[in-house]
C-alpha cells in the first residue's frame, strides 16, 4: 500500500521544478531585498487615508449585529459604533455609507474611536433647518412617550410629535409607535429654545388631499355610502368614508333622544350612512344615520286620537315643561301648565324628574307637524267642577297660607283651589296693618267660605267669622260715659292706642291724654278712659281720660253753685186753708205730683 502512495506522488511531482532565483533568507524574514522598513512603512500609509481627531467623515458598513456596527473609513483600524446610534435606521446593512465623528484616530490600545451620533449632532441642526424650508420628508426614530405626545430621535435631535400629529385617526395606543422608524416632516422650530416640532399626520393628509378631492367631487346628496366609524365626540360620530371624513351629528344619529353617541355606535364599526350635506370648499360633509330607517311618527297608531290615555318616559326637563317619549322618536310635551289644576307658577321640576315614567291623556295631536301635547292633570278631576258641593258658602275649612298682599292673605285649600282672606277679614278686635303681623307662609289657618268665584277660580274667605262678633257684646259694655281701666300701647302723631279689656282697643286724641297734674300721659301707661263714642260699624271706641276728672270737677262746681244760691219767696207757695180751699179734684192732682216727686228723689 505503502508503495503505491509513493508512486502517485512521484508521478505528480516529476514535473515540478523549484525556482532557481527563489530567495529562502527574505522569505524566512518577511522582508523584501534592497527595501528598508522605513520605506515599506511609507509606501502602507500612503494607502491609507489621513485621519484627524475631532473631524466628521465617511465610513462604509463592513458589519452589522444587534450589538455593534463596525464601520470602515480607510483608516488602518476599523472603527465600532454601538448600533443603539443606528436605532433610527433598521434598514442599515454592510455595505451603506454613513457619516462619522472622529474622536480618536487612535486611542492607548491603538483602536479608531467613531461615533455616529455626534457626527449627526454636528449637523443636525443644519438639516433641521433645511428639511423646513425645503417641506423635506425626513425619518426619525420614536423613543419614547411624552406628556401629549411622543420624543423623535431626527438626525440626533429629541424633536416633539404631538399626539394630535401621529394620525388623521385618533390614537388610543401610544405606546404601539415607541420603537419604530417612521417618516416625519418638520411644521416647527423655535430659533431660540431649539425646539423642534414633527409631524407624521402632514404626511398621510398630504397624500389624502388629492383622494378627498376626488371622493367630494362625486359626492350627491342622499347617496349611501358605507364608512367606519373613527372617533366618537360628545356632539356626534365621525365617519371615515374611505380618505375623508364626515361628521353624523348626535340628533342624527337616532330618531329617538341620544345622551352618549356611545350607547349607538361603536369604534371600528362598519356603518350605512347617507349624505345630508356636503361643503367642497371646507370639505365639511354631514351625515345621517337615522334617516335610513322609517320616521317612528309614520309608525304611529293611527287609531290614537285627542282624549286617549298615553304612557311615556320623562326624556327631558325643563321649567316650562317636560318632554315625554311615548316612543322612540315620537315626543309629546306635558306644559307645566298642564300638571297640576293650581294657577301658581310652578317649575316642572317639582312634578317630574327624567327617567319617570308617566301616564298622560292626549291634548292635542299633529300628525303633520309631527307634534303632541299632553297633559296629566286631566287623569285627577277637576276641583272647580264641583266647587260648591265640597266648599259651600259657610263651610268651615283648615287652609296653607300661600303669599301675602298688602291687602290680605292668599290660601291654598287643596292643590287647584286658592282662596284669599281679605285683611280686614282676619280679626274682629285687632287692627292688623300687614297679614305678616297675623300668620306665617306654609302655616296652617282655620277659614270659613264667604263667597265663590266658579269663573275666576277663586274663594272669598274669612277667619274672624268662625268667632261671633265680639262688637255686639263691646256695645253693650262699652256704652258712652262708661269707664274703663286701658293701657297705652302706641303713640301716634294724632293720639294714643289704648289697650281695653278683652284685646279691644280704643284712642284717644292727645288733648284727652291730659292728667290731672296737667302732664301728658305716656306710651305703657294705664289709666282710667271714659267712653265718648262708640261706632260699631266702623269698630271705633274714642276714649278720654280728661274728662275722669274734669266731668267730676265741673260736677262739684254745679252743686256748689247751686247750694249757694238763695231761696226767692215765691217759690214756696203759701197755703193756709188747704182743706177749705182744695177741692176733691185738686187733692187728686197734688197726690200725684207728690208721688212723681217721691219717685225722682
Amino acid at each position: 500500500m505503502q508503495g503505491n502512495k509513493k508512486t502517485i506522488m512521484s508521478e505528480l511531482t516529476k514535473n515540478v521544478q523549484p525556482l532557481q532565483d527563489f530567495n529562502w533568507d527574505e522569505f524566512e524574514n518577511g522582508t523584501v531585498a534592497n527595501v528598508s522598513k522605513e520605506e515599506l512603512d511609507k509606501a502602507y500609509d500612503e494607502t491609507l487615508n489621513k485621519v484627524a481627531d475631532h473631524q466628521v467623515v465617511e465610513g462604509k458598513v463592513v458589519s452589522v449585529d444587534k450589538k455593534e456596527v463596525i464601520v470602515n473609513i480607510g483608516y488602518k483600524s476599523d472603527g465600532i459604533i454601538p448600533a443603539t446610534e443606528f436605532r433610527y435606521n433598521p434598514d442599515l446593512k454592510a455595505g451603506d455609507v454613513v457619516e462619522v465623528y472622529v474622536e480618536s484616530a487612535e486611542d492607548k490600545k491603538g483602536q479608531l474611536i467613531l461615533s455616529h451620533k455626534k457626527a449627526r449632532l454636528s449637523q443636525a441642526w443644519d438639516r433641521v433647518n433645511q428639511a423646513l424650508e425645503e417641506q423635506q420628508i425626513i425619518q426619525g426614530f420614536i423613543k419614547c412617550r411624552t406628556k401629549g405626545g411622543m420624543i423623535v430621535d431626527v438626525f440626533g435631535i429629541e424633536a416633539f410629535l404631538p399626539g394630535s400629529q401621529i394620525d388623521v385617526h385618533p390614537i388610543r395606543d401610544y405606546d404601539q409607535f415607541v420603537g419604530k422608524t417612521m417618516e416625519f416632516k418638520v411644521v416647527k422650530i423655535n430659533q431660540e429654545f431649539r425646539n423642534v416640532v414633527v409631524s407624521h399626520k402632514a404626511l398621510i393628509e398630504q397624500e389624502l388631499e388629492a383622494q378627498k378631492q376626488e371622493i367630494i367631487s362625486r359626492l350627491e346628496k342622499g347617496q349611501i355610502l358605507e364608512g367606519t366609524v373613527k372617533n366618537i365626540t360628545s356632539y356626534g360620530v365621525f365617519v371615515d368614508l374611505g380618505g375623508v371624513d364626515g361628521l353624523i351629528h348626535i340628533t342624527d344619529l337616532s330618531w329617538g333622544r341620544v345622551d352618549d353617541p356611545k350607547k349607538v355606535v361603536e369604534l371600528d364599526q362598519k356603518i350605512n350612512v347617507v349624505i345630508l350635506d356636503f361643503d367642497e370648499e371646507k370639505k365639511r360633509i354631514a351625515l345621517g344615520l337615522k334617516q335610513l330607517t322609517p320616521h317612528p311618527w309614520d309608525a304611529l297608531d293611527a287609531d290614537l286620537k285627542v282624549g286617549d290615555h298615553i304612557k311615556g318616559k320623562v326624556v327631558v326637563l325643563a321649567d316650562y315643561g317636560a318632554f315625554v317619549e311615548v316612543q322612540p322618536g315620537v315626543e309629546g310635551l306635558i306644559h307645566v301648565s298642564e300638571m297640576s289644576w293650581s294657577q301658581h307658577l310652578r317649575s316642572a321640576q317639582e312634578f317630574l324628574k327624567v327617567g319617570d315614567e308617566v301616564e298622560a291623556v292626549i291634548l292635542t295631536l299633529d300628525r303633520e307637524e309631527r307634534k303632541m301635547s299632553l297633559g296629566i292633570k286631566q287623569l285627577k278631576e277637576d276641583p272647580w267642577e264641583a266647587i260648591e258641593v265640597k266648599y259651600p258658602v259657610g263651610s268651615k275649612h283648615t287652609a296653607k297660607v300661600r303669599n301675602f298682599t298688602n291687602f290680605g292673605v292668599f290660601v291654598e285649600l287643596e292643590e287647584g283651589v286658592d282662596g284669599l282672606i281679605h285683611i280686614s277679614d282676619l280679626s274682629w278686635t285687632k287692627k292688623v296693618k300687614h297679614p305678616s303681623e297675623f300668620t306665617k307662609v306654609g302655616e296652617a289657618i282655620d277659614v270659613i267660605v264667604l263667597d265663590i268665584d266658579k269663573e275666576n277660580r277663586r274663594l272669598s274667605l274669612g277667619h274672624k267669622q268662625l268667632e261671633e262678633n265680639p262688637w255686639d257684646v263691646f256695645e253693650e259694655k262699652y256704652t258712652v260715659g262708661s269707664v274703663h281701666t286701658g293701657k297705652i300701647t302706641e303713640m301716634l302723631e294724632k293720639g294714643a292706642v289704648v289697650a281695653l279689656e278683652e284685646n279691644v282697643e280704643g284712642f284717644a286724641t292727645p288733648k284727652h291724654l291730659v292728667k290731672e297734674d296737667g302732664s301728658q300721659a305716656q306710651q305703657g301707661e294705664e289709666l282710667e278712659f271714659k267712653v265718648i263714642e262708640f261706632n260699631k260699624d266702623s269698630k271705633r271706641i274714642i276714649l278720654s281720660h280728661s274728662r275722669t276728672f274734669e266731668d267730676a270737677q265741673r260736677e262739684e262746681k254745679r252743686a256748689a253753685r247751686k247750694a249757694a244760691a238763695p231761696k226767692k219767696k215765691d217759690e214756696t207757695p203759701k197755703i193756709e186753708n188747704v182743706a177749705a180751699s182744695t177741692t176733691l179734684g185738686d187733692l187728686d192732682v197734688l197726690a200725684n205730683l207728690k208721688a212723681q216727686m217721691e219717685k225722682g228723689e
